[in-house]
Protein backbone atom coordinates (compact mmCIF):
# COMPACT_ATOMS: atom_id res chain seq x y z
CA UNK A 1 0.00 0.00 0.00
CA UNK A 2 1.52 3.31 -0.87
CA UNK A 3 0.03 6.62 0.21
CA UNK A 4 -1.18 8.95 -2.66
CA UNK A 5 -0.95 12.58 -2.61
CA UNK A 6 -2.45 14.83 0.06
CA UNK A 7 -2.54 18.03 -1.35
CA UNK A 8 -5.03 21.08 1.13
CA UNK A 9 -8.66 20.07 0.09
CA UNK A 10 -8.00 17.06 -1.81
CA UNK A 11 -10.11 14.12 -0.94
CA UNK A 12 -7.67 10.82 -1.92
CA UNK A 13 -7.77 8.12 -0.01
CA UNK A 14 -4.88 4.94 0.18
CA UNK A 15 -4.05 3.79 -3.10
CA UNK A 16 -3.55 0.14 -3.76
CA UNK A 17 -0.86 -1.10 -6.18
CA UNK A 18 -2.70 -3.87 -7.81
CA UNK A 19 -0.37 -6.54 -10.18
CA UNK A 20 -1.93 -5.90 -13.69
CA UNK A 21 -0.83 -7.13 -16.76
CA UNK A 22 -0.72 -3.45 -18.13
CA UNK A 23 2.83 -2.36 -18.31
CA UNK A 24 2.90 0.84 -16.33
CA UNK A 25 5.30 3.78 -15.95
CA UNK A 26 7.38 4.30 -12.91
CA UNK A 27 5.94 7.35 -12.64
CA UNK A 28 2.17 6.15 -12.76
CA UNK A 29 -0.52 5.14 -10.26
CA UNK A 30 -4.09 5.06 -9.88
CA UNK A 31 -5.55 7.55 -7.38
CA UNK A 32 -8.43 6.26 -5.12
CA UNK A 33 -11.06 8.82 -4.53
CA UNK A 34 -13.74 9.44 -1.46
CA UNK A 35 -16.92 8.37 -1.92
CA UNK A 36 -17.77 11.77 -3.19
CA UNK A 37 -15.78 13.42 -5.75
CA UNK A 38 -15.60 17.18 -6.72
CA UNK A 39 -15.32 16.69 -10.41
CA UNK A 40 -14.69 20.53 -12.17
CA UNK A 41 -15.43 20.93 -16.54
CA UNK A 42 -13.11 23.01 -18.44
CA UNK A 43 -14.62 23.68 -22.22
CA UNK A 44 -13.64 24.72 -24.93
CA UNK A 45 -14.67 27.82 -26.26
CA UNK A 46 -16.82 28.17 -28.83
CA UNK A 47 -17.65 24.62 -29.33
CA UNK A 48 -20.97 23.58 -29.16
CA UNK A 49 -20.15 19.80 -28.55
CA UNK A 50 -18.33 20.60 -25.26
CA UNK A 51 -21.44 22.33 -23.88
CA UNK A 52 -23.62 18.85 -25.03
CA UNK A 53 -21.18 16.37 -23.44
CA UNK A 54 -20.82 18.47 -19.99
CA UNK A 55 -24.54 18.79 -20.10
CA UNK A 56 -24.75 14.98 -19.82
CA UNK A 57 -21.50 14.06 -17.62
CA UNK A 58 -23.24 16.87 -14.99
CA UNK A 59 -26.22 15.14 -14.14
CA UNK A 60 -24.60 11.89 -14.27
CA UNK A 61 -21.92 12.95 -11.62
CA UNK A 62 -25.10 14.13 -9.53
CA UNK A 63 -26.73 11.29 -9.40
CA UNK A 64 -23.63 8.91 -8.61
CA UNK A 65 -23.45 11.34 -5.45
CA UNK A 66 -20.39 13.26 -6.58
CA UNK A 67 -20.24 17.12 -6.96
CA UNK A 68 -20.04 18.82 -10.48
CA UNK A 69 -18.56 21.97 -11.48
CA UNK A 70 -17.69 24.12 -14.56
CA UNK A 71 -15.41 26.63 -15.35
CA UNK A 72 -17.43 30.02 -16.33
CA UNK A 73 -20.87 29.69 -17.34
CA UNK A 74 -23.04 26.88 -15.23
CA UNK A 75 -24.09 23.82 -17.07
CA UNK A 76 -27.35 22.18 -16.06
CA UNK A 77 -26.67 21.17 -12.28
CA UNK A 78 -22.97 21.61 -12.49
CA UNK A 79 -22.19 25.52 -10.27
CA UNK A 80 -19.69 27.49 -11.96
CA UNK A 81 -16.46 28.94 -10.51
CA UNK A 82 -14.04 31.59 -11.86
CA UNK A 83 -10.85 30.21 -12.92
CA UNK A 84 -8.84 31.73 -10.28
CA UNK A 85 -10.81 29.89 -7.84
CA UNK A 86 -10.93 26.16 -9.64
CA UNK A 87 -8.03 24.58 -8.22
CA UNK A 88 -9.36 24.54 -4.64
CA UNK A 89 -13.08 23.46 -5.44
CA UNK A 90 -12.42 20.20 -7.21
CA UNK A 91 -10.53 17.20 -7.08
CA UNK A 92 -10.43 16.13 -10.48
CA UNK A 93 -10.40 18.05 -13.86
CA UNK A 94 -12.34 16.89 -17.46
CA UNK A 95 -11.23 19.16 -20.15
CA UNK A 96 -13.20 19.21 -22.89
CA UNK A 97 -11.25 20.46 -26.04
CA UNK A 98 -8.03 20.25 -27.97
CA UNK A 99 -4.46 19.90 -25.99
CA UNK A 100 -4.26 23.84 -25.85
CA UNK A 101 -7.74 23.61 -23.70
CA UNK A 102 -5.81 20.74 -21.44
CA UNK A 103 -2.60 22.99 -21.43
CA UNK A 104 -4.83 25.95 -20.02
CA UNK A 105 -6.68 23.97 -18.02
CA UNK A 106 -3.02 22.70 -16.47
CA UNK A 107 -1.80 26.26 -15.63
CA UNK A 108 -4.70 26.74 -13.44
CA UNK A 109 -4.68 23.41 -11.51
CA UNK A 110 -1.82 21.70 -11.63
CA UNK A 111 0.33 23.40 -8.72
CA UNK A 112 -2.63 22.07 -6.56
CA UNK A 113 -1.93 18.81 -7.64
CA UNK A 114 -5.51 18.15 -9.21
CA UNK A 115 -5.41 15.22 -12.00
CA UNK A 116 -6.87 16.09 -15.49
CA UNK A 117 -8.74 14.01 -17.62
CA UNK A 118 -8.66 15.28 -21.57
CA UNK A 119 -11.48 14.12 -23.40
CA UNK A 120 -10.57 15.00 -27.48
CA UNK A 121 -12.69 17.67 -29.18
CA UNK A 122 -9.28 19.38 -30.84
CA UNK A 123 -7.13 17.36 -33.48
CA UNK A 124 -4.30 15.09 -32.58
CA UNK A 125 -4.81 15.31 -29.22
CA UNK A 126 -2.03 13.74 -27.58
CA UNK A 127 -2.87 14.67 -24.18
CA UNK A 128 -6.66 14.99 -24.39
CA UNK A 129 -6.24 11.47 -25.33
CA UNK A 130 -9.95 10.02 -24.89
CA UNK A 131 -12.54 10.23 -27.42
CA UNK A 132 -15.73 11.95 -27.19
CA UNK A 133 -17.75 8.60 -27.21
CA UNK A 134 -15.87 7.74 -24.39
CA UNK A 135 -16.22 10.50 -21.87
CA UNK A 136 -18.43 8.95 -19.46
CA UNK A 137 -16.88 5.44 -19.62
CA UNK A 138 -13.09 7.25 -19.13
CA UNK A 139 -14.28 9.07 -15.82
CA UNK A 140 -16.49 6.15 -14.54
CA UNK A 141 -13.09 4.38 -14.81
CA UNK A 142 -11.15 7.13 -13.26
CA UNK A 143 -13.20 7.51 -10.35
CA UNK A 144 -13.35 3.81 -9.80
CA UNK A 145 -9.30 3.98 -9.48
CA UNK A 146 -9.29 1.98 -12.67
CA UNK A 147 -7.46 3.72 -14.70
CA UNK A 148 -3.62 4.73 -14.77
CA UNK A 149 -2.81 8.77 -13.65
CA UNK A 150 0.63 9.36 -14.92
CA UNK A 151 3.14 12.33 -13.16
CA UNK A 152 4.79 14.42 -16.25
CA UNK A 153 7.64 16.82 -15.90
CA UNK A 154 6.56 20.61 -15.91
CA UNK A 155 9.15 23.26 -16.47
CA UNK A 156 9.34 26.09 -13.88
CA UNK A 157 10.30 29.06 -15.86
CA UNK A 158 11.70 32.35 -14.49
CA UNK A 159 11.78 35.42 -16.81
CA UNK A 160 14.51 38.36 -15.02
CA UNK A 161 14.41 41.26 -16.92
CA UNK A 162 17.68 43.46 -17.50
CA UNK A 163 19.48 44.74 -15.12
CA UNK A 164 17.86 42.38 -12.28
CA UNK A 165 14.57 43.99 -12.35
CA UNK A 166 11.13 42.79 -12.54
CA UNK A 167 10.68 38.75 -12.08
CA UNK A 168 7.73 36.64 -13.90
CA UNK A 169 7.13 33.30 -12.68
CA UNK A 170 5.71 31.08 -15.79
CA UNK A 171 5.00 26.88 -15.93
CA UNK A 172 4.80 24.83 -18.82
CA UNK A 173 3.79 21.60 -19.44
CA UNK A 174 4.83 20.98 -23.26
CA UNK A 175 7.51 23.54 -24.29
CA UNK A 176 9.44 27.20 -23.31
CA UNK A 177 10.28 29.06 -26.56
CA UNK A 178 12.10 32.14 -27.26
CA UNK A 179 11.55 32.79 -31.12
CA UNK A 180 11.55 35.60 -33.59
CA UNK A 181 8.04 37.20 -35.65
CA UNK A 182 10.23 38.65 -38.38
CA UNK A 183 12.93 36.94 -40.78
CA UNK A 184 15.94 37.82 -38.52
CA UNK A 185 18.68 35.78 -36.46
CA UNK A 186 18.30 36.23 -32.64
CA UNK A 187 21.28 35.49 -30.79
CA UNK A 188 20.77 33.70 -27.75
CA UNK A 189 23.68 32.63 -24.78
CA UNK A 190 22.62 29.60 -23.25
CA UNK A 191 24.24 28.05 -20.07
CA UNK A 192 23.81 24.63 -18.30
CA UNK A 193 24.47 24.52 -14.52
CA UNK A 194 26.48 27.85 -14.66
CA UNK A 195 28.11 25.86 -17.82
CA UNK A 196 28.47 27.43 -21.23
CA UNK A 197 26.63 25.92 -23.81
CA UNK A 198 26.89 28.32 -26.80
CA UNK A 199 25.81 31.30 -28.27
CA UNK A 200 22.64 29.81 -30.83
CA UNK A 201 22.39 32.06 -34.03
CA UNK A 202 18.73 31.03 -35.05
CA UNK A 203 15.14 31.52 -35.49
CA UNK A 204 14.47 30.98 -31.94
CA UNK A 205 15.11 28.02 -28.94
CA UNK A 206 13.11 25.98 -27.64
CA UNK A 207 13.32 24.12 -24.19
CA UNK A 208 10.60 20.97 -24.05
CA UNK A 209 9.34 18.67 -21.99
CA UNK A 210 8.96 15.02 -22.71
CA UNK A 211 5.28 15.59 -23.40
CA UNK A 212 6.37 18.49 -25.73
CA UNK A 213 8.48 16.76 -27.42
CA UNK A 214 5.69 15.45 -30.21
CA UNK A 215 5.29 19.15 -30.29
CA UNK A 216 7.03 22.97 -31.55
CA UNK A 217 10.20 20.36 -30.98
CA UNK A 218 9.58 17.49 -33.56
CA UNK A 219 8.70 20.11 -35.97
CA UNK A 220 11.68 21.87 -35.44
CA UNK A 221 13.88 18.59 -35.48
CA UNK A 222 14.01 17.74 -32.08
CA UNK A 223 13.83 14.26 -30.76
CA UNK A 224 11.02 12.28 -29.04
CA UNK A 225 11.28 11.54 -25.61
CA UNK A 226 8.95 8.96 -24.07
CA UNK A 227 7.22 10.60 -21.21
CA UNK A 228 9.04 8.13 -18.58
CA UNK A 229 12.26 9.74 -19.27
CA UNK A 230 12.85 12.76 -16.66
CA UNK A 231 14.57 15.12 -19.05
CA UNK A 232 14.57 18.30 -20.87
CA UNK A 233 15.33 18.93 -24.97
CA UNK A 234 17.37 22.10 -26.09
CA UNK A 235 16.35 22.45 -29.45
CA UNK A 236 17.33 25.57 -31.86
CA UNK A 237 14.91 26.61 -33.95
CA UNK A 238 16.37 27.18 -37.48
CA UNK A 239 19.71 27.46 -36.79
CA UNK A 240 22.54 29.40 -38.76
CA UNK A 241 24.89 26.72 -37.70
CA UNK A 242 24.08 23.23 -39.03
CA UNK A 243 26.44 21.36 -35.93
CA UNK A 244 24.27 22.91 -33.22
CA UNK A 245 21.82 19.94 -33.16
CA UNK A 246 19.62 19.35 -30.01
CA UNK A 247 20.28 18.53 -26.07
CA UNK A 248 18.82 16.01 -24.34
CA UNK A 249 19.56 17.31 -20.83
CA UNK A 250 18.59 15.91 -17.09
CA UNK A 251 15.69 17.30 -15.61
CA UNK A 252 17.72 18.27 -12.67
CA UNK A 253 19.82 20.78 -14.77
CA UNK A 254 18.90 24.47 -14.64
CA UNK A 255 19.36 25.86 -18.13
CA UNK A 256 20.04 30.15 -18.64
CA UNK A 257 19.29 31.55 -21.83
CA UNK A 258 19.74 35.39 -22.46
CA UNK A 259 19.13 37.58 -25.39
CA UNK A 260 22.10 39.29 -26.47
CA UNK A 261 20.84 40.45 -29.53
CA UNK A 262 19.31 43.57 -30.23
CA UNK A 263 16.46 43.09 -32.27
CA UNK A 264 12.80 43.52 -32.36
CA UNK A 265 9.58 41.23 -31.85
CA UNK A 266 11.47 38.49 -29.74
CA UNK A 267 9.01 36.44 -27.68
CA UNK A 268 8.68 34.26 -25.19
CA UNK A 269 6.15 32.25 -25.07
CA UNK A 270 4.81 29.19 -22.34
CA UNK A 271 3.07 26.39 -23.91
CA UNK A 272 1.25 28.54 -26.61
CA UNK A 273 -0.52 30.29 -24.08
CA UNK A 274 1.24 33.43 -22.32
CA UNK A 275 3.39 35.42 -24.01
CA UNK A 276 5.95 38.23 -23.62
CA UNK A 277 8.39 40.38 -25.37
CA UNK A 278 12.41 40.34 -24.69
CA UNK A 279 14.45 42.93 -24.73
CA UNK A 280 18.90 42.62 -24.58
CA UNK A 281 19.71 41.68 -21.51
CA UNK A 282 16.79 39.76 -20.50
CA UNK A 283 17.42 36.12 -18.68
CA UNK A 284 15.59 33.23 -18.83
CA UNK A 285 16.24 30.55 -15.60
CA UNK A 286 14.11 27.09 -16.97
CA UNK A 287 14.52 24.58 -13.75
CA UNK A 288 12.05 21.22 -13.11
CA UNK A 289 9.03 22.66 -11.72
CA UNK A 290 8.77 21.02 -8.19
CA UNK A 291 5.07 19.65 -8.61
CA UNK A 292 4.19 17.61 -11.67
CA UNK A 293 1.57 17.20 -13.89
CA UNK A 294 -0.93 14.48 -13.06
CA UNK A 295 -2.70 13.56 -16.19
CA UNK A 296 -5.50 10.97 -17.15
CA UNK A 297 -3.48 8.21 -19.78
CA UNK A 298 -5.83 5.22 -21.74
CA UNK A 299 -4.68 1.75 -20.82
CA UNK A 300 -2.50 1.31 -24.21
CA UNK A 301 1.45 2.23 -24.52
CA UNK A 302 2.80 5.50 -25.89
CA UNK A 303 3.62 4.17 -29.07
CA UNK A 304 0.32 2.96 -29.47
CA UNK A 305 -0.82 6.61 -29.51
CA UNK A 306 2.17 7.70 -31.54
CA UNK A 307 1.25 5.43 -34.65
CA UNK A 308 -2.25 6.33 -33.65
CA UNK A 309 -1.68 10.21 -34.08
CA UNK A 310 1.48 10.67 -36.13
CA UNK A 311 0.48 7.10 -38.24
CA UNK A 312 4.64 6.67 -36.77
CA UNK A 313 6.43 4.08 -38.11
CA UNK A 314 4.16 3.50 -40.84
CA UNK A 315 5.13 2.86 -44.59
CA UNK A 316 2.67 5.14 -47.21
CA UNK A 317 2.40 2.50 -50.41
Amino acid sequence: MVNSFDPPNRRLSTVNRQPSTLRRLPNSLPLTYAPSVRVGMLLKRQKPEAREIAGELAPWLVQNGHQAFVVGEAVGPAQAVAEEKIASAIDLLVVLGGDGTLLHGASLVAEKKVPLLGINLGHLGFLTSFGADQAQEALSQALAARLTCEERLRLRCLLTRKGGGDKIEKFACNDAVVSQGAARLVELDAHLDGKFITRYRADGLIIATPSGSTAYNLASGGPIVTPDVWAMVVTPISPHTLTNRPLVVPASSRISVELVSEVDHVLFTVDGQWATQLGPGDRLEISQAQTPLLLYRPNETYFDVLRQKLHWGELKR
